[in-house]
C-alpha cells in the first residue's frame, strides 16, 4: 500500500490505494486487529488488495483494534489529526445489511491489565487518553469508566455477530492434518490430572430462565431489594422483545471461597499442579472477580494479616498476582508483605505455569490462561501442564462454574480410558453455534454485578412480573443474559441445513435439567418436527455429547455439535486443537441474518507469544491459513451475491493456492531459518497467481496473472533472500498495541522485489 501503513491510526482512511475513498463501501471489508494477526495483515493484505483489484473487487479496511477503539472513544481529548471514527459502530450497522461481506480477524478481548497497558502506550505516543479509573470517585470518572467498559472484554463480537456460526475444518486443512499429524501427548490410565468444579451454589445450580410473553416484553429493570425494603437499581432499563429467553443466576462468593480452599488442600495432597481456568477476556465482569477470589484464597494467610493494608492502598487481587506483586513492592511495608507472600507460596501446591522460565504463574494475569485454549492444549499434551521447575506434570484443572466443566471432565476421563486421539484417522466435529444478536453473552455485559449488600436481586419486567429473583449476599456474582427468538429459530434452521449438507451425526448440546437449555428445547423440538427431520438429530447433555462425539471421531466419522454461544466458543477450540493441532485454521462462516456474510479467521490465543518472538528474532510464526480460508469463502460469497464471475474464479484459485501451501509445506514454522509468515505469504501469492494463470474460464485474468506468476517464480530466490536477511535479529515495531506504521511496513514487507511485482497490479 502507498501512503499510510495498515498500522497507522488513520490507515483506514483514504489510503491512496484504498478502495474506501469517496465514501464508497468496498466489496469486502478486512478488519484491522491486534498482535500477530495484525502484523501478518501488513504483509498479506497488500497481496489480497492487488489480486482483487485486478478482478474489479475492492477490499477496504475497518479498524476494530483495541488501540483504535480507545482512540475512537475519546475524540474530545485528541488533536484533529489523531482522531478517528468509530469503525466498530460503522461495521455494526454494515453487518445488518444484505451487502455485508466482512473478513474478521481475531481481535484482543481486553482484560483490564491489557486495557491499562494499551492506554499507557497511547499516552506515551502523545494521545491524551485519560487513565482507566479502577475505582471511580466522582461522576466524571464514572463517565470515563463507562466508555472504557464498552471497550474491554469481548466488546467486538456481540456487535458484529448478527448471525449464527457455521464453523468447521476446511477440507484441505483436514486432509493435510491427517497426512501430516501433529504431536499428541500420551495419556496414562493412572494420570492424576482432574477437572474440579463446584457441586452447588454456582451459576449452573442457581439458574432460572423464562421465555417472555408479549405482556412481559418491553423495558425491564434489574434491582436489589435490601432486607429493610430499600431498593438499589442495578440497571434501570433493559429492553426485551416477546419470545426472548431471559436467564438470571448467581455464584455464591462464600461457596466459591470454600471450594477454592478445598481444592488447594486436595491439590497439595495429590502432589499435582494447581490451576484455574476462566475466560476473563470474554466474561469481562464475572471472571476477573472469580480470578481475584482464586488469588486471594491462594494467599489467604497473607490477606488475613495485610488485607486491610492492601485495600487501603487500592490493591485488588482481581488483576492477578503479577500486578499485586508490583503494587505491593511500592508500599512502605512492601518487603514485609512480599516475604509473607513467599512464605505462603512455599506452603501451597505448585502452580501450573504460563512461562516457567520467567516465573509467570497461572495466577499472574487473568487473561493469560483462557479456558478454551488452555484446557484443550493440556488435553492434547496428555493431561500435562508445565510446573515451576520447567517439567510437565499432572494438574488439577479448576473450573468453578459447573455449567461447562463436564465437557472437559468427560474428555479427561475418556482419554484416560482410551489413550490419545490419532489425528491421522480421526473424523471431525463441526459446530453450529447460537451467537447472533448477543445471544447468551454471559458475564460480559452490563447485566452482571458484584452484589454490594445482602438482599434479593431480581428482574422486574414491563408488566410488573417478577419471575427471576435470588436471595444474595454481599460479594456474590449475579448475572443475567438473554437470547432472542429470531436468532434461536435461525440457529435451528442453520443446523438443519448443515446436517442435510453433511449427512452425518448431529447433536444439540442441551441439558434439559438446566433452566436455560430447557427453554431452548421448547423451540428446538417443534422446529425439527415441523421440518420432518427430528429423527436426524439428538439432544444430549454436554457431558453425554462429549463422550459420543469423541467416540464418533475416533472411528473416523463426523459429527455436528449444535450449541449455545459460550459452549460454541469452547468446542471450536477443543475439537480443532485435538484434530488439527490448532484452532486458528478453522473455516468460520457467520451467515448474517439479513443476508450478508462474515468470515472469521480463527482464534488468536497464541498471538502474544508470536509477537514476542518477532520482536526478539524477527521471525513470525503466525499461520495465516485461517485468513486464506476466509478469503476464499468471502470471494465466492461475493460472486454469488453480486453476480461477479471473476470473484468466483478468484475464490476458487484461493482454494488451490491454500492447498498448494499445505501440500508443499509452506506454512510458517517455529524457528529462525524456517519458513515464516512473510515467506508463507509469498508462496500463497505464487500459487494464487499460478492458479489464475492456468485457469481457462477468464482470458483477461489469465493474461493479467501469467506474467505475475512468471515473475514470482523467477524471483523466488531473491524474494526469500530479502525476507530472511534480518532474521535472527531483534525487530523494532515501534509499539505493541499501536505499532509504528513505517517500522512495521519495513519489517513485514521486507522484500522490495515482491513489492515491485505486486505493484504492477
Amino acid at each position: 500500500m502507498d501512503g499510510k501503513g495498515l498500522n497507522s491510526p488513520d490507515s483506514h482512511l483514504k489510503d491512496r490505494n484504498s478502495p474506501m475513498t469517496n465514501n464508497a463501501t468496498p466489496d469486502i471489508i478486512y478488519t484491522k486487529v491486534d498482535e500477530a494477526p495484525q502484523l501478518a495483515s501488513v504483509s498479506l493484505l497488500p497481496v489480497i488488495q492487488s489480486f482483487a483489484k485486478a478482478a474489479g473487487v475492492s477490499v477496504g479496511v475497518k479498524d476494530i483494534s483495541l488501540a483504535g477503539r480507545i482512540i475512537a472513544a475519546f475524540p474530545e481529548n485528541l488533536r484533529p489529526d489523531q482522531r478517528q471514527p468509530d469503525d466498530l459502530a460503522e461495521l455494526g450497522q454494515l453487518v445488518k445489511s444484505p451487502n455485508a461481506n466482512v473478513i474478521k480477524l481475531p481481535n484482543i478481548s481486553a482484560s483490564v491489565p491489557q486495557l491499562v497497558a494499551a492506554v499507557k502506550e497511547l499516552q506515551a505516543k502523545g494521545y491524551a487518553i485519560p487513565d482507566y479509573p479502577q475505582d471511580p470517585a466522582n461522576d466524571a470518572e464514572k463517565a470515563i469508566r463507562a466508555r472504557f467498559d464498552a471497550i474491554k472484554g469481548s466488546a467486538v463480537n456481540p456487535i458484529l455477530r448478527e448471525g449464527n456460526s457455521d464453523r468447521r475444518a476446511a477440507v484441505a486443512v483436514k486432509n493435510y492434518a491427517m497426512s501430516n499429524p501433529h504431536s499428541m501427548g500420551a495419556w496414562a490410565p493412572d494420570s492424576k490430572t482432574i477437572v474440579s468444579t463446584m457441586a452447588g451454589n454456582d451459576f449452573f445450580s442457581n439458574e432460572k430462565s423464562v421465555t417472555l410473553t408479549a405482556e412481559q416484553a418491553g423495558d425491564a429493570r434489574i434491582e436489589l431489594v435490601g432486607a429493610d425494603g430499600s431498593i438499589t437499581v442495578l440497571k434501570d432499563k433493559v429492553s426485551y422483545t416477546a419470545g426472548t429467553v431471559v436467564d438470571a443466576t448467581f455464584m455464591s462468593a462464600k461457596a466459591l471461597d470454600a471450594f477454592l480452599a478445598e481444592q488447594i488442600t486436595l491439590t497439595k495432597d495429590a502432589g499435582i499442579l494447581f490451576s484455574i481456568h476462566l475466560k476473563a477476556t470474554m466474561m469481562k465482569v464475572s471472571d476477573p472477580i472469580i480470578f481475584g477470589h482464586a488469588v486471594k484464597v491462594f494467599l489467604q494467610p497473607m490477606f488475613d494479616t495485610y488485607g486491610a493494608t492492601l485495600a487501603a492502598a487500592g490493591i485488588s487481587p482481581n488483576s492477578g498476582l503479577g500486578a499485586l506483586l508490583d503494587q505491593v513492592a511500592a508500599l512502605p511495608q512492601g518487603a514485609e508483605i512480599l516475604a509473607a507472600i513467599d512464605a505462603v507460596m512455599a506452603e501451597r501446591p505448585a502452580l501450573y505455569m504460563v512461562n516457567s522460565d520467567k516465573g509467570i504463574t497461572n495466577l499472574h494475569v487473568p487473561s493469560d490462561v483462557i479456558i478454551d485454549a488452555s484446557i484443550p492444549a493440556l488435553i492434547r499434551a496428555g493431561g500435562k501442564g508445565w510446573g515451576p521447575d520447567g517439567k510437565a506434570a499432572d494438574t488439577n484443572c479448576i473450573i468453578p462454574d459447573s455449567s461447562y466443566a463436564p465437557i472437559y471432565d468427560e474428555s479427561v476421563a475418556y482419554f484416560k480410558e482410551t489413550g490419545a486421539l490419532d489425528p491421522r484417522t480421526a473424523g471431525t466435529v463441526q459446530n453450529v453455534g447460537l451467537m447472533a444478536q448477543k445471544a447468551e453473552e454471559y458475564g460480559s455485559h452490563p447485566t452482571t454485578f458484584e452484589i454490594p449488600h445482602a438482599g434479593t436481586a431480581r428482574i422486574v419486567f414491563a408488566n410488573g412480573d417478577i419471575v427471576l429473583e435470588h436471595a444474595v449476599e454481599a460479594g456474590d456474582i449475579w448475572r443475567s443474559a438473554s437470547t432472542k427468538q429470531a436468532p434461536i429459530e435461525d440457529w435451528v434452521k442453520l443446523a438443519i441445513s448443515r446436517q442435510k449438507a453433511e449427512g452425518c451425526q448431529a447433536i444439540f448440546w442441551l441439558d434439559a435439567a438446566r433452566a436455560h437449555d430447557a427453554e431452548l428445547i421448547k423451540y428446538v423440538e417443534p422446529i425439527l418436527a415441523a421440518a420432518g427431520v427430528a429423527d436426524k438429530f439428538q439432544i444430549m447433555t454436554p457431558r453425554a455429547a462429549t463422550r459420543v462425539s469423541l467416540e464418533t471421531i475416533r472411528k473416523g466419522k463426523n459429527s455436528i455439535a449444535i450449541s449455545g454461544n459460550v459452549l460454541r466458543d469452547y468446542l471450536t477450540d477443543l475439537f480443532p486443537i485435538l484434530e488439527l493441532g490448532t484452532s486458528a485454521k478453522m473455516l468460520s462462516i457467520v451467515k448474517l441474518m439479513n443476508g450478508g456474510g462474515m468470515f472469521e479467521t480463527g482464534a488468536g490465543g497464541s498471538a502474544p507469544k508470536h509477537v514476542q518472538q518477532l520482536a526478539e528474532e524477527n521471525h513470525l510464526r503466525w499461520d495465516s491459513l485461517g485468513e486464506f480460508c476466509a478469503l476464499g469463502e468471502s470471494l465466492k460469497f461475493l460472486a454469488e451475491t453480486k453476480d461477479n464471475d471473476k470473484a468466483r474464479i478468484l475464490g476458487n484459485a484461493v482454494d488451490r493456492a491454500t492447498q498448494g501451501v499445505l501440500d508443499n509445506n509452506k506454512s510458517p514454522q517455529a524457528k529462525v531459518g524456517q519458513t515464516d509468515n512473510r515467506a508463507s505469504h509469498y508462496f500463497f501469492a505464487l500459487y494464487w497467481a499460478q492458479a489464475l494463470a492456468t485457469q481457462n474460464e477468464d482470458s483477461s485474468l489469465l493474461a493479467t496473472f501469467a506474467p505475475i506468476a512468471r515473475a514470482l517464480e523467477e524471483n523466488e530466490a531473491a524474494i526469500l533472500a530479502e525476507l530472511s536477511t534480518a532474521e535472527g535479529k531483534p525487530a523494532d515495531l515501534g509499539g505493541y498495541y499501536l505499532t509504528d506504521a513505517d517500522k512495521t511496513e519495513s519489517v513485514m514487507r521486507a522484500s522490495p522485489t515482491l513489492v515491485k511485482i505486486l505493484s504492477v497490479l
